[in-house]
């Protein structure tokens, strides 16, 4: 199993680990830790990318991806290195930080859309999708305007404006089902085997599952801009958003 740091501390940057497994996937090396800040993806947030430092070589984490309760790193550019990886060797680990905090933004952004969405016009998630800096959100609406996108976008940087603090909390499974809507999207995507449930909290507005990373308020959001919406059917409109620069 590898210990998941970010779940301790969403803003760490740099952290030391040993190395417990190895193997290739797509002809790639790539490694597990017992130990690591980079999220593997997941919920719709891409996975980091960063650097792991190797007798004192520093090679690009380019993919993470969890596996069987373990998170494997793919290691770019080691075509004839003659560095040798193997379990119980340390290693040092860079997140490409600018990339991570932004989509901890991001998250968060998505985030409040939901919870403006949910509470106002009590619409249900039927998907959504990111990367840093923007993101996409579909909705069952029967109908959507101009007018309906620009009152969203609107009370969403009211939420950001109100520098709500954002908190993660784990709790047993039958706990955390006793939150009324705690699931927001359409279908549970909860296995039944996970007898824990990671919750965020953007207080004052939102309350869900989630496994991603997020930034600790509202207010580092930046400004929230709707940049399009669409159709996707009869009950499933598509809400386009992007972020602006983080607030000091």
């Amino acid at each position: 199993m590898t210990a998941e740091l970010y779940y301790d501390d969403a803003y760490i940057r740099e952290f030391d680990a040993l190395i417990t497994a190895v193997d290739k996937q797509d002809g790639k090396l790539r490694i597990a830790l017992d130990s690591t800040a980079y999220y593997p993806g997941g919920g719709g947030q891409p996975s980091d990318v960063g650097w792991l430092t190797i007798d004192y070589r520093r090679l690009t984490v380019s993919k993470v991806k969890r596996e069987r309760g373990r998170i494997w790193h793919t290691l770019d550019g080691m075509k004839g290195e003659s560095i040798h990886i193997a379990p119980g060797r340390k290693v040092h680990g860079e997140l490409d930080w600018e990339r991570r905090y932004l989509l901890m933004r991001t998250h968060t952004a998505m985030h409040i859309l939901c919870g403006v969405v949910w509470r106002d016009y009590g619409a249900s998630v039927t998907g959504g999708d990111m990367k840093p800096g923007s993101g996409r959100m579909d909705f069952e609406f029967e109908a959507m305007s101009a007018d309906l996108v620009a009152a969203i976008e609107q009370k969403c940087n009211a939420e950001i404006a109100a520098a709500r603090p954002v908190k993660t909390r784990i709790l047993p499974r039958e706990e955390a089902f006793l939150i009324p809507d705690l699931i927001r999207t359409k279908i549970n995507l909860l296995p039944k085997q996970i007898a824990e449930v990671r919750t965020v909290e953007l207080e004052g507005l939102d309350l869900q599952a989630d496994g991603g990373t997020h930034a600790g308020n509202t207010s580092e959001v930046g400004a929230m801009r709707v940049v399009d919406y669409r159709s996707k059917g009869a009950i499933n409109k598509r809400i386009y958003v992007e972020i602006g620069e983080a607030q000091e």
